[in-house]
Parts: C-alpha cells; sequence; structure tokens
C-alpha cells in the first residue's frame, strides 16, 4: 500500500516544508481511498448527517470489525488534534507504558482554520487512532479523515457520545442561516466533558485491555474534579444579577457555556471562524450592548482582536462604553502547555476568573468562590488578582 508520506514525497519537491494546498489535498486522498482497506469504531457518515441527512443515508457503510488497538511490540500511537484532545488523552494515559502521544495544534490555534502539515499527515498515518474534537470543528481534516479510515486508522470523535447523550447538542440559539448545525463546542458545559471522559476511557480499555484499570481509574477520579469544577464555576457565573448576564464574544464559542451557567451569549461571527465578519455584523453587535448596557467585550486568545475592537469603536460613535475584559478568554484553543490555563480544569477556571472579574471591573456585582481544596491543580497567585486599570488586548 502507498502511504502517505511516500505519497507526500512524490509530491512535493525535496527539502519543501509547505502546508497542504486543496489540490495536493485531493490527491492524497483519492490516492489513499484507491489503496486501501479499513476498519472504524464508527460509521464515516455520522458527522455528515447533521447537514445532510439523505445523502448520508444513501453512502454505503463499511464494515467495522472490532479495534486492535496495541501493537504486537506493546506500543500504542495515538494523535490528537486539539489542544483540549491532547490534555485529555495524556491524562487518561498517565502512567501507561509504550503509549505515544502527538499533539498536532498548539496554544492560541485556532480549528476551525487550520490545516494539516506534512508533518501531521506523517504523524497520523503512523498512528493507531487519532482523537479528534468532531462536529466540524477541524473543518480542514474531514477529507483526512476519511482518507485515514480507509486505511485502517481509528478515528475518535470526542463528540459522540455528548451528541449521542449530551445536555446541550446541535444548533441552539443559531439563526435561520444556521438552523441545524451542530454547534462544535460542546466541551465548554463540564457535564458534557464528563461524557467525553468516560467514554474515551472506555474506548482506550477496550484498545488496551491490560491497562483498562488505569484508563477507567484516571477518569474517575478525574470526573470527581469536574463536577467540583462545575459546582464552583456555576456559584461564582450566577453571582451576576440575571438581567447583567450577557456574554459579547468575538465569535459565537460560548454558548455550552451561557447555558451551562445561566448566561446570555452575543458573538460577532457565527459559530465558525470561517464566517465572514462584516459591517452589519459590527453595527449588530454594537447596538446591542448600547441596548442591554453590557459593560465588557471580551477577546478570544485565539482570535485577532480587530473585531472587538471595532465593536468597541462602533459603541463609542454610538454614544455608549464599554470595557475590554482584563484577559483573554479561552475559546478553541487552551493556554500554553504547563500553565493552569494550558489544561482543561485551568481553561474552564480562568474563563470565569476572567469574566468575573472584569465585570466587577465594570462596578457589577460579582462573587468570585474560594477555590476548592480537592481539584489537584491550583490557580497561579497572578490569576487571583486582577488589574482593573489595565485592559485587553
Amino acid at each position: 500500500m502507498l502511504n502517505t508520506q511516500t505519497l507526500w514525497q512524490t509530491l512535493l519537491p525535496p527539502g519543501s516544508h509547505a502546508r497542504l494546498t486543496p489540490t495536493i489535498l485531493l490527491l492524497l486522498v483519492a490516492t489513499l481511498l484507491t489503496t486501501a482497506c479499513g476498519r472504524d469504531r464508527e460509521p464515516a457518515t455520522t458527522e455528515a448527517a447533521a447537514e445532510s441527512p439523505a445523502a448520508a443515508e444513501q453512502q454505503p457503510q463499511p464494515d467495522t470489525p472490532a479495534p486492535t488497538g496495541v501493537r504486537a511490540d506493546g506500543t500504542f500511537r495515538i494523535v490528537a488534534t486539539t489542544t483540549q484532545a491532547s490534555d485529555l488523552s495524556r491524562i487518561l494515559a498517565d502512567g501507561v507504558p509504550n503509549i505515544e502521544i502527538t499533539p498536532l495544534m498548539g496554544a492560541g490555534v485556532d480549528p476551525h482554520l487550520y490545516q494539516p502539515t506534512e508533518s501531521d499527515i506523517r504523524a497520523m498515518n503512523a498512528a493507531d487512532m487519532v482523537v479528534y474534537s468532531g462536529l466540524h470543528l477541524e473543518g480542514q481534516f474531514d477529507a483526512v479523515f476519511a482518507a485515514l479510515r480507509e486505511q485502517g486508522t481509528l478515528i475518535y470523535t470526542l463528540s459522540k457520545p455528548v451528541k449521542d447523550a449530551g445536555f446541550v447538542i446541535g444548533g441552539f440559539g443559531a439563526d435561520e442561516t444556521q438552523s441545524g448545525t451542530d454547534d462544535p463546542h460542546f466541551w465548554f458545559d463540564p457535564r458534557n466533558w464528563e461524557l467525553t471522559v468516560a467514554d474515551l476511557a472506555q474506548t482506550l480499555a477496550e484498545l488496551d485491555p491490560n491497562n483498562a484499570d488505569t484508563y477507567t481509574a484516571h477518569a474517575g477520579a478525574y470526573n470527581e474534579q469536574l463536577r467540583l469544577l462545575f459546582t464552583w464555576a456555576d456559584e461564582g457565573m450566577r453571582s451576576v444579577p440575571e438581567a447583567q448576564r450577557y456574554l459579547v464574544t468575538s465569535h459565537d464559542a460560548f454558548q455550552y457555556f451561557g447555558a451551562a451557567f445561566g448566561w446570555q451569549m452575543a458573538g460577532i461571527q457565527g459559530i465558525s471562524t470561517e464566517d465572514e465578519t462584516g459591517v452589519g455584523d459590527i453595527q449588530r453587535t454594537a447596538q446591542f450592548v448600547v441596548d442591554q448596557q453590557v459593560p465588557v467585550l471580551f477577546v478570544e486568545s485565539s482570535i485577532s482582536p480587530d473585531t472587538i475592537e471595532a465593536v468597541q469603536a462602533a459603541i463609542e460613535a454610538k454614544g455608549g462604553t464599554a470595557r475590554v475584559g482584563v484577559r483573554e478568554l479561552y475559546s478553541d484553543a487552551m493556554g500554553m502547555p504547563g500553565t493552569f490555563g494550558g489544561t482543561y480544569i485551568g481553561m474552564i477556571a480562568e474563563n470565569v476568573y476572567t469574566i468575573l472579574q472584569s465585570y466587577r471591573c465594570a462596578g457589577a456585582p460579582a462573587t468570585i468562590p474560594d477555590w476548592p481544596d480537592s481539584i489537584d491543580l491550583r490557580p497561579p497567585e497572578e490569576l487571583l488578582a486582577a488589574n482593573c486599570d489595565t485592559e485587553e488586548p
């Protein structure tokens, strides 16, 4: 079988490190599809059905033999796409020998727009399992995933257990242009993330039965921490009077977050950063802020601050005022590895601190509860005290 690396080398001159172009990507996928046989844990049409049910029903379903998991030499190679996927994979696999986890995206990377590189393709082609978020968050990967399924790579979708039994999923809060579109930011409700944790642990236990107890034990302990996180965040976020609970951000990534903690959202862009932002979007958001007297706008760490700055200028032109949050919010990507915000728990907690501190700086009542002692991670001192005289960006 012609593998991805060999194919790539035939398409690029020696020493080239260019990113995949659409033409090269299509050639890559076409070749893999015609030279491979496949297996998968779930039908390849699972996500396509959300947008085009009739078309999905007409597609032939591949045979799905039982996953094989660990190799004969005892190694197990996992590639994780997003920062959230990498963080969870590492937590569940902690202490498991001969497991290799390769992250693709780093801090501040927008997964909506990210295109797989040459090294990404090599890593996925050599992997036994690819863990990705799903619901078209990694929109540039769809064709690559289809080809990898055909060559026998197990593609695991973090959003699948949430879509099957989660708290909130599918187009809620969407306008008529988004009707029926699944919102991919499901992880912003920690209760949804609990479902993902349990399901991924079960999958890993099936693939690697010799370490099944480790995966399930890690999942159980981690989910206890997620429940503490939810209770802490819920108490803090609901301390702001309901009439003032509006979160205005660069794009519509926080609907699950708002539904979990009783806030209403207003994103300048739609649920994907691939959506274009026009003058009408800027003016609409500015008028909303003025009408609702929203005191704070928030920049996201993976998106340029330009749109928020444009809305702030439009608000001032209408005679209103709104400050920018004391720091950026994490949305589609977490923080740097090794930092508090570089973990899922830290990402959620830092967003809560940032929102509540920003509202307090704007004069709104907000109470920040004491951090639970039973959560292993501790917020850094610099996060606990915000300088109201300093605004991001």
